[in-house]
């Protein structure tokens, strides 16, 4: 299961009343590893004004790892983290996340997400992470 649902937030999306921020509490409660991820690049992006932030560091255990793909893995997700952020939010490999600030250029993004990126970012320490 990607998301521990709430019974009340179920019945409030059944009924069509689930908000985006009822989505984002949710997603930062079942996922706390991705969310401290992604929170953290932001963070940075904003301390340091840099436009790209990366985390190339493999998650601590399994469950960590599963939560960072069921995370980027869903489309819905990704799209309220970025709303959420107002960052854009790129995956590589198993465990390289990166956000983008609007003030990236759309040539970074490209590279990061480019099949050249993806093909120089595989090591050996990689293949499971």
């Amino acid at each position: 299961m990607s998301l521990t649902v709430p019974a009340d937030l179920l019945e409030r999306a059944e009924r069509g009343d689930a908000t985006d921020a009822d989505f984002i509490a949710c997603i930062r409660t079942s996922l706390p590893y991705a969310w401290e991820v992604i929170s953290s690049l932001v963070e940075r992006t904003s301390e340091t004004g840099a436009s790209y932030a990366d985390d190339q560091t493999p998650p601590p255990s399994q469950e960590e790892h599963g939560q960072l793909l069921r995370a980027m893995a869903s489309d819905a997700m990704r799209d309220a983290l970025e709303r959420h952020f107002g960052v854009r939010v790129a995956f590589q490999n198993c465990c390289r996340v990166g956000v983008f600030t609007a003030a990236a250029s759309d040539d970074a993004y490209r590279d990061f997400v480019s099949a050249r990126a993806q093909l120089l970012n595989q090591s050996p320490e990689l293949i499971n992470c």
